[in-house]
């Protein structure tokens, strides 16, 4: 896996460096999610201190649950973070990172709460 990675939203409002070690990409099917995003997200992990933001002015943040929050970009809508209160790592979601990125889609969480329409 890499050192690094770059990711951006899709209008280029919110850039960031990601500074590894990597997590496998994980699939969350959980209702917020599928909500939010129109299907499911898949996402890796980095800690915290990891993630360096060029341009942020427009990355908000949204309370998804009482202990948990999303960043996403407040002008063009992509979601790019997820973050336990308290904790010391935040999940970026995937479609947002620079390819190539090496990191693989090994497990999926929240199966209960997919979609009726697809299969995992």
């Amino acid at each position: 896996m890499p050192k690094s990675l770059s990711a951006k939203c899709a209008c280029g409002a919110v850039t960031a460096n990601l500074i590894g070690p990597f997590r496998d990409a994980m699939g969350c099917h959980c209702e917020t999610c599928r909500r939010q995003s129109g299907h499911y997200v898949a996402a890796t992990q980095i800690d915290a201190d990891g993630l360096q933001l060029l341009t942020s002015d427009r990355l908000k943040w949204w309370n998804a649950s009482e202990t948990a929050k999303r960043g996403f970009c407040n002008e063009c809508g992509s979601l790019m973070f997820w973050r336990e209160d308290g904790s010391d790592r935040v999940s970026v979601f995937m479609g947002c990172i620079d390819a190539p990125t090496g990191i693989k889609l090994t497990t999926h969480i929240f199966l209960e709460e997919k979609g009726d329409y697809y299969d995992v």
